[in-house]
């Protein structure tokens, strides 16, 4: 991963050693390029603050009443409690890795009292409106319609993280037994997830459409740009965002929103919790335990608005 162009020359970089600490990341933890790019912008923005407001330029001049104040400065700015609760990890990450190497003696993060985030559920697409993009739509019968067909039906029928939808490849699928194997996480963990009928079916047009479109591929990923080459994070986004806006007019459209789909449709009929945790390769119940609750408001707001005495009285 290309870091920030001027991180190398940042004085903080050079005195924190937050440069090695984002390599560490990259190299040892294997994080992804997004998760660097948010670890960076945390402590370049924790950096700054510091330093114009006490002058701190060392991790070991760093107190907990200082993170508090930024804490504060970023409630001031808009920041939400959920942000700052992204941030103050990132922080206390470093610190942890600093600790490591004998750079501090403590970490100031595990004194703060952090705001309280409310419960959010997930956003996702009712099944109804899906249905009728992904059955009803016309895309076309040429390779790029194709492929942003598949893309869109692979995400909602399987599940899958942008991330694993751009690192499949033509061997990981497997039309005559319905499964995909997908390597996700630190470690390159394997989980196969099986998928019906009618993804076999547009999967097979779809190859037969790259075969014709790219008899000559250099990448042997499954999903492809318009000039043949892998696709990109931003790529997907955009086609996701693009398809989503056709059947809803709602803030949040991007691929992870047909993951939660996926799983709280699952959850909606009945689909066992362990099941459903297993399809997402989830490393806990906890994180799938979401969809259950997404479910369970769903039953409420039907039982508020159709059961007579739910309803409040007009005065």
């Amino acid at each position: 991963m290309c870091l920030l162009n001027d991180s190398e020359n940042h004085p903080y970089w050079k005195r924190m050693n937050v440069d090695v600490f984002l390599k560490y990341l990259e190299w040892e933890k294997r994080c992804s390029p997004h998760t660097l790019l948010a670890y960076q912008t945390d402590l370049k923005q924790l950096s700054a603050f510091l330093a114009d407001t006490y002058e701190i330029h060392q991790p070991q001049d760093i107190a907990t009443a200082h993170l508090r104040a930024w804490m504060v400065s970023l409630l001031a700015a808009n920041c939400t409690p959920r942000s700052i609760h992204r941030k103050i990890s990132a922080v206390s990450s470093w610190f942890r890795f600093l600790q490591q190497r004998a750079e501090v003696a403590q970490n100031p993060c595990s004194h703060l009292l952090l705001p309280k985030v409310g419960k959010r559920l997930p956003a996702t697409v009712e099944a109804p409106l899906l249905d009728a993009l992904l059955s009803h739509a016309e895309f076309g019968d040429d390779f790029a319609a194709q492929r942003d067909k598949t893309l869109l039906e692979l995400l909602y029928q399987t599940g899958l993280r942008r991330s694993e939808l751009i690192q499949l490849r033509l061997q990981d699928v497997d039309t005559d037994q319905r499964i995909i194997r997908v390597m996700f996480g630190k470690g390159n963990k394997e989980r196969l997830v099986p998928f019906g009928p009618l993804l076999e079916r547009q999967l097979r047009v779809y190859l037969a459409v790259r075969q014709q479109t790219f008899p000559q591929a250099v990448s042997d990923r499954l999903l492809l740009t318009d000039k043949g080459e892998p696709l990109y994070d931003k790529y997907v986004y955009n086609k996701v965002r693009h398809y989503l806006s056709w059947i809803t007019a709602q803030e949040q459209r991007s691929p992870h929103v047909l993951r939660h789909s996926f799983a709280t449709h699952l959850s909606d009929r009945g689909a066992d919790l362990n099941a459903i945790k297993s399809l997402l390769g989830h490393s806990s119940l906890g994180a799938t335990q979401i969809y259950v609750h997404n479910s369970v408001e769903r039953l409420r707001q039907v039982y508020q608005q159709a059961h007579p005495k739910a309803r409040k009285e007009k005065l």
